[in-house]
This record gives C-alpha cells, structure tokens and sequence, in this order.
C-alpha cells in the first residue's frame, strides 16, 4: 500500500477545486478543531466537502479494500480514539512497530493523513474502503464507542506511567490490573485470560460462556502485569517455568470477588486464568437453573430420597457444580447434616460443612469421603468422581444409608452409568445404588432487550420438525443486539437438562452390561427428554436460539 497525499492533492487542485493555500488553510485549520475535513472546507466557504469526495472517487481510481470487523487488529483500533475514529469515517485495520493502516471511504481523508499521525505518533497508510464496509465496521467496533474509549483511555494512561511493580497502593500497575478485573465485573464475565502471544499481548474476557477480546495493554507491559498478578495471587513471582495456582480476594463496587488464578508456562511468557467468584450473583435455587415442569417434578423427587447415589454430568463449564450447589441449598434442613467435598470450594453455603481437597497432604476425595462417613452425615457431595477408589467408596456409602451427590465427565446420562462399570464397579452395584443421572449444559438465553419475533428459516425448520400447519403464525425469537448485551443478542445463560431415571428395565439391563446407546433408547421410550430436544423446546418457548441449542450439542 503506498500513500496516495500528494495524488489526491494534485487531483484535487487538477479539476479546479482547491488550491495549495486553501489546502494547507484547511488542514491547519483540522489540528486545531479536530474536525473531519469536509465539515472545515464547508465552513471556511470553500466548497462542500460532499461536492469534492463525489469529484474525486472517479479520479483517484483506487480499488476499495474488503474490510471486514472479524479480521481488524484490535490494537490498531485502541491506537485511535473512537470519537475520531466514528466522526472521521475511519477504520484502524492493521499496526506495526511504525505505521497505523487506516480504511475509509471519505477520499478527503487522505489530504488529512498527517493529522491522523499526530493523533497516532505513527505513520499512517491510508487504503480506500467502499462505504457498506465502513458503515459495518463502525456498527461492530464503535457501537459502544464511549465504553472502549474509556478502557482503552484508561489502559493507554496507566500503561504511560507504570515504570515498575513495586509502587504504593496508588501505582498505575495496580490501578490498570484492578481496573481490567473491574470492567470484567461490569460485562459479567466469568473468567479474564491474560495471554501473551509473539507480537501482542491480548486480554480477553469470557462472557456467557464465549470469549470476547478487548483492547489490550502495549507489549511491554506484560511482565509488569503477570508479576502484580501473581503477588495478589500469593504465587512465586520468581518461579516461570512450573505452572502454578493461587487466589485473590478483593472488593469492588461494595462486592465481595474470590479469583482461582492459574498460570501456565507458555511460548512467549505466563498465560493467567482468572476464575471470577462473585458469591452475589450465585444461583442457589432449582427454579433459577431452567428446568422445564416435568423435569424439575422428577429431579425433586430424586433429590428427597434418603439413599443412594445421584449424578450430574457433561463437559468441564456446563454448570455442574451450580446445579449441585443449587441442589443442597434446596434440600438443605435442619435436621440433615450435609458435608461436601470439593476442589476447590468455590460457594460457602450456610449450615454445610465444606471440606477442600489438599492433595499436598494426601487429602483426596477417597480419603476426605472416607473420614466423612464417621462425621454420621445424611448427606454427601464428592466434587467429582475421578478414581476407582473414590467411585467405590461413593457406591457402598449409597448402599449404607447416605445420599451421594457427584459429578462425572460424560457426554449424555446414560453414559455416566457405563463410565462407574468402567471404573471397575460392578454393574449389580451401579444398578443397586444410581437413582438418576443429570446429565447438562449451558446455553445462552436471548437478550431481553432487543428481542425480536422472526420467521423460521430453513435451519430451523428442519430441527423443529415443523409442518406447514405449524408454521401458520410460528414465530421464533433472536436479539438484535443491544448495548445491553455487548451487541451479542444473548444475555445470561439457562441450562439444558436430560433426565435419566433409573427404573427396572434400566437396572436390569446395567446389570447386563448393555451399552450406553442402549440404555438411552430404553430411557427415551420412558419418556426421557435428551439434551437436544430439551433445548429445542427451551427454543419453541422463546428463551434461546437453534444455533445455541446445536452449539452445545453438536458432540451427542
């Protein structure tokens, strides 16, 4: 790409328009204001800055660029204040080390390029984009244009100030760390990854279960950052070789957080997981989790049992342990004594008592489970079942009166019952004792804000086994996407449930040892809902899409 000044300025003077005096007047005129330079020559009475772009379009004869917002660098868009950016037509698309790429639609922004240096202290390569392409690159990046500016402002002010870690509580490193964990709050995302790659160092923020990427700190801040993070976290700054896990306690916006910090050795430094535990918005009861009527009737009674064991399964972030949490605090009374064991505790519960793994000193879920039973507790949660020996000491706790409450790694229900036999259970003691398994996952639900009615296209036509006589006055619902929801059209998360109760046919054929496929079908011929179908109700009723519905359970 070259720049194309000097061009548009001889083309300009060449068709009669302007001349060098005006020109420069004009431009001089724009570092003071700041304004977009068809606004300045209409004032100063030259001409209509409209009148000279539709003059110059043709002359030029520059093809536009594609620029589509998925493929924009983001610190090229945090290296240009979004009033600028919006108000000047102007898309940052692409930086280096020297030189800022700039897209617009306006020709007379190339007259401005040495504007947009000041602005950016870089070079500036400017490239002709069509107007459609500007029109959605503003609409995806600046739409919350006042909201970045201020991240992006405040992470360019502190990063200029930081010259080193260990400052006083009011060093600029700790204000940008504590604002990064802040805006994280302020988005209600549930974990922040702070990743350094070759070229950039990227924070991203997981919002509702899908990661969203914000305008980063320079480079050169890494080290400062995962150091001040790694002191709050209790951790070895020293140590950058082993991976290593801590915790952080803070209060913001009069809230009480708990962080699980994780780093991880990687090519170009420590990558960072922060787990964000805001004990204020935690889930505690059923009727918050999306069940559907039948599901929730079924599941209570399971839950009211007075022995064996129930569990709860899918992949790591479904909403499990919310869903076990959820569990005891519903069923929870005085005169049950309930203990848990877990790694980590992530939600104190009132009037339960809580034991954390510590493998350090040979605190396992089998041996924690094993003392627990001389505690004489009604009921038992195992944070996870991972072993033959926990798996076992699980099973003769549900044969001897306590009910066990635990989570397995499965895709559906009826493959949490063959996993125990894999484990090296008996299949007469999975069928003795395995009253339900649950199994689930997490699926977006539509923004109540921008909610709109549409009409069902193919994709869902399909999927919903719709017929024409259905289809009369069938209505689906998506988000239009709102400064509510980030521009996503999802807002909050709901779970999809499957509901697998053990009755005789099932027992018997654990007993037998039939495959999981199997199982499921009997189930289903008893009137199991699978996660699917569970979903695509949760679609019918207007809670979420068939694209988040087919995302979760694409793997089933």
């Amino acid at each position: 790409m070259i720049k194309y000044q000097e061009i548009v300025k001889e083309i300009v003077k060449n068709i009669g328009l302007l001349d060098d005096q005006k020109i420069r007047r004009a431009l001089e005129e724009q570092l003071n204001t700041k304004e977009r330079l068809a606004k300045i020559l209409a004032r100063l009475g030259y001409i209509s800055g409209e009148t000279v772009g539709i003059a110059l379009i043709p002359q030029i004869g520059i093809p536009p660029v594609p620029i589509k917002p998925e493929a924009v660098n983001l610190d090229a868009v945090s290296a240009v204040p979004p009033h600028i950016a919006v108000s000047h037509r102007v898309i940052p698309f692409k930086i280096d080390a020297n030189a800022i790429y700039l897209a617009t639609d306006d020709p007379l922004n190339f007259l401005a390029s040495d504007f947009f240096e000041k602005i950016t202290g870089l070079s500036v390569d400017m490239a002709l984009a069509a107007p459609g392409d500007i029109d959605n690159a503003l609409g995806a990046l600046y739409t919350k244009k006042q909201q970045k500016e201020n991240i992006t402002s405040d992470i360019s002010k502190a990063s200029e100030e930081i010259k080193n870690v260990k400052g006083d509580d009011d060093a600029p490193v700790i204000k940008l760390v504590n604002m990064v964990i802040e805006e994280a709050l302020k988005r209600r995302a549930s974990d922040i990854h702070v990743e350094p790659l070759e070229n950039k160092f990227r924070i991203r923020y997981r919002i509702d279960g899908v990661l969203h990427e914000i305008p980063g700190p320079p480079k050169r801040l890494q080290g400062s950052i995962i150091s001040r993070l790694k002191i709050m976290a209790g951790m070895d700054i020293a140590e950058k070789r082993l991976p290593q896990d801590g915790r952080i306690k803070i209060n913001l916006e009069k809230k009480e957080l708990d962080l699980r910090v994780s780093t991880l050795p990687a090519m170009h430094g420590e990558s960072v997981v922060m787990r964000i535990l805001d004990k204020s918005s935690f889930m505690v009861g059923l009727e918050d989790m999306g069940f559907l009527p039948e599901n929730k009737k079924d599941y209570e009674k399971l839950i009211n049992l007075p022995n064996g064991m129930i569990l709860v399964t899918g992949p790591t972030g479904s909403g499990k342990t919310t869903t076990l949490y959820a569990t005891l605090s519903h069923i929870n009374q005085k005169d049950r004594k309930v203990i848990t064991i877990e790694d980590p505790v992530e939600y104190q519960l009132d009037g339960i008592n809580q034991v954390q793994v510590k493998p350090q000193i040979n605190l396992t879920f089998a041996s924690g489970l094993r003392s627990m039973l001389r505690q004489a507790p009604d009921i038992i949660m195992v944070g996870e079942i991972r072993d033959f020996e926990t798996a076992e000491i699980a099973v003769q706790s549900a044969l001897t009166g306590h009910l066990i409450l635990s989570t397995l790694h499965t895709n559906d229900a009826a493959g949490a019952v063959t996993r125990l036999v894999d484990m090296g259970i008996k299949p007469y003691l999975v069928a003795s004792t395995v009253q339900g398994v649950l199994a689930q996952r997490l699926v977006r639900t539509i923004c109540s804000s921008c909610r709109e009615a549409y009409k069902p296209g193919e994709l869902e036509i399909t999927e919903l086994s719709l017929t024409p006589e259905k289809l009369k006055g069938f209505e689906l619902y998506r988000g239009k996407g709102c400064s509510a929801c980030n521009d996503t059209g999802y807002k909050g998360r709901m779970g999809v449930f499957e509901l697998l109760v053990m009755d005789d046919a099932i027992r018997e054929m654990v007993i037998e040892n039939a495959p999981s496929t199997e199982i499921c079908k009997k189930a289903i011929q008893s009137g199991m809902r699978t996660l699917k179908q569970d979903g695509i109700e949760k679609v019918r009723l207007g809670y979420t899409t068939i694209e988040e519905v087919l995302r979760v359970t694409q793997d089933i």
